[in-house]
């Protein structure tokens, strides 16, 4: 596992986790017609799901930091920052 211990590639799992999630969360609840509907940036439906999108951010960060991956789990926290940002602009 110290050979997957670099930032990069916690990173790159930090943003693609929260937006595969999204997807397939959207998909699930048949979401679609109701972003089509309301608009994207002014629903407050997409605002929590940006919210909700970072919770597997934290089970990785939990898996990383038991396997002692440190740079790994701080890869994917940080990861998860243009999310937690972009869903506290669309709430205010």
């Amino acid at each position: 596992m110290a050979r997957f211990d670099k930032y990069w590639i916690g990173i790159v799992l930090g943003l693609l986790m929260p937006a595969l999630f999204m997807i397939f969360y959207i998909d699930h609840f048949n979401l679609w017609y109701t972003f089509k509907t309301f608009g994207w940036g002014l629903s407050m439906t997409f605002s929590k799901l940006l919210q909700v999108s970072v919770f597997p951010n934290l089970a990785l960060v939990f898996v990383f930091y038991t396997t002692d991956s440190w740079r790994l789990s701080k890869g994917v926290l940080f990861g998860a920052f243009p999310y937690i940002i972009a869903a506290i602009a669309l709430t205010f």
